[in-house]
């Protein structure tokens, strides 16, 4: 599937469909679904010459990653329950939601069905969208302008900091890193911080009363997943307060907002250049952030090296000539794949494991009953959620995207 990275819209704009195809081979992506809000927000900008809105948000829908593509929890449910004393698990790896527990005679395991979003998805391929979601694209472009800079420098000012000593992007880095690290008692700051994460008011009480029970710790080390998100949005009111950012532009808010999502990820590519000047001060050592235009010319080369194959080779489907990516010549998808799954050269030399038909057979009618299995009751799921024995995610895959066959010419179509 490939290193688990997250893109931007920018980034899938710029690509044809082909190129698109490629990025969906040889990464797991994880959806964000700012991606999703942002790209049903085009239903409400003007559409270029000889495109619909309806279609622009088409064409995006049509190079959205499938095959390998999961939807990441929001962060603000993950906020609260992190803020509730849940542990978010931000060592890279996707948090998917809505699994279901299910049992058969042989395996207990957990069952993603189709995600929302991937439902959406598959309808504006189709160029159909629904009433709610125009309304949800109309109020998301009202909201681009719904900040207030003034109003946040003055409770920086009670807190006791200066966000216009800023002379550089890190030190707007180090002030909010600062706040986030703070400890003691501090209504004002713990409202500040509380406020900057935009949960519901309700959630206020419980988790101040759990702060102090707990003798009032420094948001990062009370709930780190809320710090992360807190410091993002502290960067970008001390980086506009000192004019190192846009403060006219409502849409920079709105693309840091793709960093709250960094934890969930090895690899960030996007074609934004606010991205590029400030996703790194909020990455891990062990990822990477990757310009967009250098990834979309690899892809091309790719399409370009796949391309040169008999077109009875490219019919049996992706799966069947492009397992990995090319071993030889100078690819960045090959040397990213290096980084993040420095085992894949081995593996790629294990001889696949081939089985008659009636042995299929039997595997796909195991995975179809599994996958079918009806969900336990809550006092039925009587085995370990983080060790199951088995776990489906249902997905949409088309079976042919541009001009590549994903799944075999001749598959029955079912």
């Amino acid at each position: 599937m490939g290193p688990i990275t997250i893109f931007d819209k920018s980034f899938l704009q710029s690509l044809n469909i082909d190129e698109s195809v490629w990025f969906d081979k040889f990464f797991m992506t994880n959806i964000t679904p700012l991606f999703y809000v942002e790209t049903l927000a085009d239903l409400e900008k003007a559409s270029r010459a000889g495109l619909t809105p309806e279609q622009e948000v088409g064409v995006i829908a049509d190079k959205t990653p499938q095959m390998g593509s999961n939807p990441n929890c929001h962060h603000a449910q993950l906020c609260v329950q992190n803020l509730m004393g849940n542990p978010v698990t931000m060592d890279g790896r996707i948090l998917l939601s809505g699994g279901r527990p299910v049992k058969t005679a042989d395996q207990s395991g957990i069952i993603f069905d189709i995600a929302p979003e991937a439902e959406a998805l598959e309808r504006w391929c189709n160029r159909e969208f629904l009433i709610i979601e125009r309304r949800i694209a109309k109020s998301w472009r009202k909201s681009l302008g719904a900040f207030d800079i003034e109003g946040a420098l003055n409770r920086f000012n009670d807190l006791g900091v200066n966000a216009n000593t800023c002379k550089k992007l890190e030190d707007a880095k180090s002030i909010a890193d600062f706040i986030v690290a703070a400890k003691g008692y501090s209504f004002g700051r713990f409202q500040f911080l509380f406020d900057l994460l935009g949960l519901p008011e309700r959630f206020f009480t419980p988790v101040f009363k759990r702060w102090g029970y707990a003798g009032c710790p420094s948001l990062q080390t009370f709930a780190p997943y809320s710090a992360h998100i807190a410091s993002i949005e502290l960067f970008f009111y001390i980086a506009a307060a000192s004019n190192l950012i846009s403060r006219v532009d409502a849409s920079s808010k709105i693309d840091l907002a793709y960093l709250f999502y960094l934890p969930f990820c090895m690899i960030f590519v996007s074609s934004d250049k606010i991205h590029r000047r400030c996703s790194s001060l909020f990455m891990r050592n062990d990822q990477e952030f990757i310009w967009g235009p250098d990834l979309k010319a690899d892809l091309k080369k790719i399409d370009q090296y796949y391309d040169n194959l008999p077109d009875s080779e490219k019919e049996k489907g992706l799966h069947s000539f492009a397992t990995y990516p090319p071993k030889e010549g100078d690819f960045l998808v090959t040397r990213l794949w290096d980084r993040f799954l420095p085992k894949w050269r081995a593996q790629s030399k294990t001889k696949p494991v081939h089985r008659d038909k009636l042995v299929n057979g039997r595997i796909a009618q195991h995975v179809r009953k599994f996958a079918n299995a009806e969900t336990l009751k809550s006092h039925q799921a009587d085995f370990d959620f983080k060790n199951p024995d088995a776990m489906v995610v249902k997905r949409y895959v088309h079976m042919k995207r541009g001009k590549w066959w994903i799944l075999p010419k001749d598959l029955p179509n079912k």
